[in-house]
């Protein structure tokens, strides 16, 4: 990688904050970021114009379940008899 190819929104204040992604987004500008407002408003998917150097997407996430899957597979390597 040379740099910087994307930003990426994710889990709570990243999916449902419009105006902390503006923000976020407007102070990243000189690295080529812009927002399509009415894309953001939705909060899904891509939400830089299609014509932006770099693009920034808001992506869902389910930090309980990752969360969950790794302490799974810490317990079935350090104390398989513990996992069913």
């Amino acid at each position: 990688m040379n740099g910087i190819d994307a930003l990426v929104f994710t889990a709570g204040i990243g999916e449902r904050s419009g105006e902390i992604r503006s923000r976020v987004i407007g102070r990243a500008a000189w690295l080529g970021f812009a927002v399509d407002e009415t894309a953001n408003r939705t909060g899904e998917g891509r939400i830089s114009p299609a014509g932006a150097a770099r693009s920034a997407w808001v992506i869902p996430t389910n930090e309980e379940l990752m969360i969950a899957t790794h302490t799974v597979e810490v317990m079935a390597t350090r104390a398989p008899a513990l996992v069913p």
